[in-house]
């Protein structure tokens, strides 16, 4: 199926960090169990690597701003890493990316996550 989307989430627990990578577009027909699973978090920071998102809907930015919302109000960090231009350029248009911390890679994602 194209529009499959694979999760696959670790739990660094000396670091307190999620990290949860994503594979295949984030869309409304696919997004509820990464929904659920950024709805689940209780770790210190979550990364979510978007390296593999060829492209997201509206619905899929809803839920990367509700879980910002929700890290952000509970004292977590949320960071996004690897995230394409196309993607990046729906964030933009639709400003939301000034909401967004943004890393280059895993390890800088890991560290800020960790001291933000």
């Amino acid at each position: 199926m194209e529009n499959q989307l694979t999760i696959d989430s670790q739990l660094d627990e000396a670091r307190g960090i999620c990290s949860i990578k994503l594979t295949g577009p984030l869309l409304l027909s696919n997004l509820f169990d990464f929904q659920n699973l950024l709805r689940e978090q209780k770790s210190h920071g979550v990364v979510i690597d978007l390296s593999e998102v060829p492209y997201i809907d509206s619905a899929g930015i809803g839920v990367l701003v509700n879980g910002m919302v929700s890290c952000k109000n509970n004292g977590r960090t949320l960071v996004l890493t690897g995230v394409a231009e196309r993607v990046m350029s729906v964030l933009k248009i639709t400003r939301v990316d000034q909401l967004f911390h943004f890393a280059n890679s895993k390890a800088d994602a890991a560290a800020l996550a960790a001291h933000v």
